[in-house]
């Protein structure tokens, strides 16, 4: 009896690492960490087919990872809670350590971009509370609107150029995305260094952020309804 009931539960449990065994669904994940989508802007943003990107949310669904509510016509799709972001970034962790092609693309890729270490967290949150830094987040309008860290400015990577000239130049800019991984803060802080500012960004992305219990606001820039300062 007890050895049958492990292995059933052992198959449930499979069910979630068969739903993860796919990159599009990692991705549409990802995606769904900054907030609630829609099926027709998930497969915008991924560049998958309306049809493919529900095909792949159905098996996110069934496996307990996401969450549907529909409206009108439209079917809206979240992260079934902060334990997703946590175990994207376990999977992230542990194909960091054991996977030697892990360790080359990030390193033929993003290393190249960025040699200096990232800040961490903690550091961010000392520094903003003193008031010696400038955030950005470089995210789209949207993702920003459904949570952002506290008093970041939303500069989208395409508008980072005409938007220059607001950016502080005696204070270090902080730029982050979506994820550890996310290019755009990459390219943000190549950027802003050959614009002569002092750049970083931040170690991981919003979802990370908020999963570990950090401050957040919501809504576009000066209406943010705030659930905690930094």
């Amino acid at each position: 009896m007890s050895s049958d009931f492990k292995h059933q539960l052992s198959e449930q449990f499979a069910r979630v690492g068969k739903a993860l065994s796919n990159p599009n669904r990692l991705e549409l994940l990802e995606y769904l960490a900054q907030g609630e989508r829609s099926v027709e802007a998930l497969a915008q943003v991924s560049g998958l087919s309306v049809a493919n990107a529900s095909q792949h949310l159905q098996q996110l669904r069934r496996a307990g990872l996401v969450t549907t509510r529909k409206e009108g016509l439209y079917v809206y799709y979240q992260a079934a809670g902060d334990e997703v972001v946590e175990l994207l970034e376990a999977l992230r962790r542990v194909g960091e350590r054991n996977l030697a092609e892990v360790e080359q693309l990030i390193r033929s890729n993003l290393a190249t971009k960025d040699r200096m270490d990232p800040l961490a967290a903690e550091e961010l949150l000392e520094r903003a509370q003193e008031g010696d830094v400038t955030v950005l987040d470089v995210r789209p309008a949207e993702e920003y609107e459904d949570g952002h860290l506290p008093g970041a400015a939303n500069v989208p990577l395409q508008e980072l150029g005409e938007r220059l000239e607001g950016l502080p130049k005696d204070q270090e800019v902080v730029a982050y995305c979506r994820g550890p991984y996310c290019v755009l803060a990459y390219e943000a802080v190549a950027r802003l260094r050959e614009q002569g500012y002092q750049a970083r960004r931040l170690e991981y992305g919003f979802p990370e952020w908020k999963a570990e219990g950090h401050p957040v606001e919501e809504g576009p820039e000066g209406d943010s309804d705030s659930e905690g300062e930094v």
